[in-house]
């Protein structure tokens, strides 16, 4: 078990705006993933709960490093960026496993052909989602803002109005996701 509290504070100032964000936003993610792994482990389904946990806490370590004004994120990355960052500030850690989460939990995972076609600031390589502790994170991820910390979880229909701006390909990801995991 790794200390996730102290790896955050590596990078960010409790206390601050920033780190309240990262902080509050992880947790509802991380609570969402507990449960949804206690469904998955009383289904019979092997997963990784302890992991699923940490990379909840870890998935959006990388924000410190992009310009986003209304998250507090001063950094001068574009947003869409703050994965590749999170899995560079993980791998130098040597917690590679978790950076992978980093790198694929934004949107429903991004393929090659999202990237390219949309013309993303981004390495071109496949970043989606593999393992099922890799989903279970990006999917839920999706159903909690930044900007509107406490709030509760999103509805599946509007998750899914958010995904199809995106595309079908990124629609049809977060309907795989959904049919795995249920409604939260």
């Amino acid at each position: 078990m790794i200390d996730c509290n102290a790896i955050i504070e590596r990078f960010y100032i409790p206390g601050t705006p920033l780190y309240k964000v990262l902080v509050t936003h992880s947790e509802q993610v991380a609570q969402l993933a507990d449960d949804l792994c206690a469904r998955l482990i009383a289904a019979g389904t092997p997963v990784d709960a302890e992991f699923v946990h940490e990379a909840a806490l870890l998935h959006d370590i990388g924000i410190i490093k992009v310009n986003a004004p209304s998250i507090h994120c001063e950094g001068t990355e574009p947003y869409i960026c703050h994965g590749i960052m999170g899995r560079k500030m993980l791998d130098r850690l040597g917690l590679f496993r978790h950076a992978m989460v980093c790198e694929r939990h934004t949107g429903a995972g991004l393929s090659l052909n999202d990237i390219v076609s949309q013309q993303l600031p981004l390495p071109h390589r496949d970043m989606l989602p593999l393992s099922i502790e890799e989903k279970l994170v990006c999917y839920a991820d999706k159903f909690f803002s930044k900007t509107h910390l406490g709030d509760p979880p999103k509805t599946m229909e509007r998750v899914r109005q958010q995904m199809q701006r995106y595309g079908d390909e990124s629609l049809d990801r977060f309907n795989e996701m959904a049919a795995l995991f249920g409604a939260p």
